[in-house]
């Protein structure tokens, strides 16, 4: 069973997939919401990652409620966060980027990605100690 921290810490994650899955659909490129908020983009692509973070948005939630749903959730968002940073290093990335652009920005936002998958990580490892 999750506990409470834990159950709050996944809907944190459905909200901001919530909030994601709008931004992309209507284009509304905030950092946070777009990770690669100011490069360029097609709209019909946003909306098809809109589509596509619903399932986070569903998976997310799910494991709020679920614990055998939780480390599924956790996976497939550190692979997300290895897909980020592999995008950051990418020539493709680079290829977008006004000269001098840093990715600093990015990274942050993989970073705090990165963060929340660990938070996630050790409320689920304290859940499992506590049951």
């Amino acid at each position: 069973m999750n506990s409470k921290i834990t159950r709050y810490a996944f809907l944190a994650g459905s909200a901001y997939f919530v909030c994601m899955a709008i931004a992309h659909f209507f284009g509304i490129k905030l950092p946070i919401l777009f990770v690669y908020y100011d490069t360029p983009f097609y709209a019909y692509q946003d909306k098809i990652i809109s589509f596509a973070v619903c399932a986070y948005v569903g998976l997310f939630y799910s494991a709020s409620k679920h614990r055998d749903v939780a480390l599924t959730a956790i996976v497939v968002l550190a692979l997300t966060v290895i897909g980020l940073g592999a995008v950051n290093v990418s020539s493709a990335l680079s290829s977008v980027l006004s000269a001098g652009q840093p990715t600093m920005p990015y990274w942050l936002q993989t970073v705090a990605i990165a963060v929340y998958v660990a938070v996630l990580l050790v409320l689920y490892v304290k859940d499992g100690k506590n049951s």
